[in-house]
C-alpha cells in the first residue's frame, strides 16, 4: 500500500545542519525535533495517559511489539481497535519491531536468516519473529510509525560480524517493505509509515553502505540504530554525523535508544529530528532529575532540608509545587510517588528542551545557544 504519511522540512539552521519539520501521521503532526517518551506495555512508567499530553506535552509515544506479543497479546489489543483505543491515546505512537530485544536478550534468542527464535522471559516459551511477522504484528497493534525488524549488534564487535549483521538487517528489510507494500488496506483503517534502520556498528564503510542502501528506499523516516549500546559518546557523535550525511534530507532522522540532554542537543546540531530513549523515566525511579543547571541526585543530604521547589520553572505542575526536600524523602523510602514526581519531572525537561531548541533553530541562534547550554546540562549537583 502507498505510504501517504510524509515528512515536512520546514527550516534548516544557518551554522549547522539542525533542522526544524513536521512529521504527519493519521494521528496529528509531529513537530521535529521531538522527544519521544517510552511507553513499552502501552505505559509510561508511573505516568497517566493525561500527564502526559497535559504536562508533559508528548506528541507521540512509543510501544514495543516483542513485550506487547507477548502480553497482553495482539489479539487483545488488535480487538480493542488498536493501540491508540486499548491506552487511551489520541496522538501518534510508534512500535519497536523487537529488534532491539535481538539485541538485550542476546541469551535467550537465537538468529537464523529467517528471523529470529525468542525464549520467553516470563515462561520460557519459544516463539518465531521473521520480517514479515514483525510487520503483520505492527500493524495489528495500529502503530502511526512501524520499525523494520533489524539485527542491533552488540558493542564492541568485530567487523566480520557487523557486516554479516548490515546485510541480515538489509535482506531483512527488503521482506519487510515487501510484505508492508503489498497490504491493500491497513487493520485499523488509517495510514502507517514504516522506517528502514541503519546499522553497521561503529564502521565508517559500513554505516556509509547501509545509509545509502537505506537511503534508496524513499521513504518518509528513516533510522539509525546500533548506538548507545556501550561505545563513547564521541564514537556515537561520529557516525550520526557519517550517516546523516548520506540520508536525504526529504525525510525525517531518527536516532533510537539516545540519550541524555546533552546527547539530544548535540545530535540535533547534527541533522536528527526525532530521539527516544527510557534514560528519563528509568533514571527517575533512581532520584536522578535533569535541570537546565545540571543533575540532580535528589538522594543526597544536602537536599534533605532543601524546602525550595524542585524546579520553579518546570512544565510539571508537582515540580513547581513540591519541594526538593519532600521528593526527598518520598525517594528515600520507596513511595510510589516519588517516582512519579521524578518521572513527570524528566519528561517533561526532555520535551522542553527539543521545544527550546526549535526555537532556537528557527531564530538562527542554535549554535550559540547548544555552545552553552551542554556543559550545563552535563554538570552536576
Amino acid at each position: 500500500m502507498v505510504d501517504k504519511n510524509k515528512f515536512e522540512l520546514l527550516h534548516t539552521d544557518a551554522g549547522s545542519r539542525a533542522r526544524v519539520g513536521k512529521v504527519h501521521t493519521a494521528h496529528g503532526v509531529i513537530d521535529t525535533p521531538v522527544f519521544m517518551p517510552v511507553g513499552t506495555l502501552g505505559t509510561v512508567k508511573g505516568i497517566h495517559q493525561k500527564e502526559l499530553n497535559e504536562d508533559i506535552r508528548a506528541r507521540i509515544i512509543l510501544g514495543n511489539t516483542y513485550h506487547l506479543y507477548l502480553r497482553p497479546g495482539v489479539d487483545v489489543v488488535s480487538e480493542a481497535g488498536g493501540l491508540h483505543k486499548f491506552i487511551n491515546w489520541e496522538r501518534p505512537i510508534l512500535t519497536d519491531s523487537g529488534g532491539y530485544q535481538v539485541f538485550s536478550l542476546a541469551h535467550r534468542r537465537k538468529i537464523k536468516p529467517e528471523g529470529v527464535t525468542f525464549q520467553s522471559h516470563i515462561d520460557g516459551s519459544k516463539h518465531l519473529f521473521t520480517p514479515e511477522s514483525a510487520t503483520q504484528i505492527q500493524l495489528q497493534l495500529g502503530a502511526d510509525i512501524i520499525m523494520a525488524f533489524d539485527e542491533c549488534t552488540p558493542y564492541p564487535c568485530e567487523y566480520k560480524y557487523a557486516l554479516n549483521s548490515m546485510k541480515l538487517t538489509h535482506k531483512w528489510l527488503d521482506r519487510c517493505l515487501a510484505y508492508f507494500d503489498q497490504v491493500e488496506s491497513f487493520p485499523h483503517g488509517y495510514d502507517v509509515t514504516l522506517a528502514p534502520i541503519v546499522q553497521g556498528s561503529t564502521f565508517s564503510d559500513l554505516r556509509k553502505q547501509s545509509a545509502e542502501y537505506i537511503a534508496e528506499k524513499g521513504r518518509p523516516i528513516n533510522a539509525i540504530g546500533g548506538l548507545s549500546v556501550g561505545e563513547p559518546a564521541e564514537e556515537m557523535y561520529r557516525i550520526t554525523d557519517e550517516v546523516t550525511n548520506v540520508l536525504p534530507e526529504s525525510s525525517a532522522r531518527y536516532l533510537m535508544g539516545v540519550g541524555t540532554p546533552a546527547n539530544l542537543v548535540t545530535c540535533i546540531g547534527l541533522g536528527i529530528d526525532m530521539f527516544d530513549c527510557v534514560l528519563p523515566s528509568r533514571n527517575a525511579r533512581h532520584g536522578l532529575l535533569y535541570t537546565w543547571d545540571g543533575i540532580i541526585n535528589i538522594k543526597n543530604e544536602r537536599w534533605k532540608q532543601d524546602y525550595s521547589p524542585i524546579d520553579d520553572s518546570s512544565r510539571s505542575h508537582t515540580s513547581r509545587n513540591h519541594t526538593k526536600a519532600y521528593l526527598r524523602h518520598l525517594v528515600h523510602v520507596g513511595e510510589l510517588l516519588g517516582a512519579q514526581i521524578a518521572t513527570l519531572h524528566n519528561l517533561s525537561f526532555f520535551l522542553e528542551l527539543v521545544d527550546t531548541a526549535r526555537e532556537k533553530i528557527l531564530d538562527g541562534t542554535f549554535v550559540e545557544w547548544s555552545k552553552g547550554v551542554i556543559p550545563r546540562l552535563e554538570s552536576r549537583r
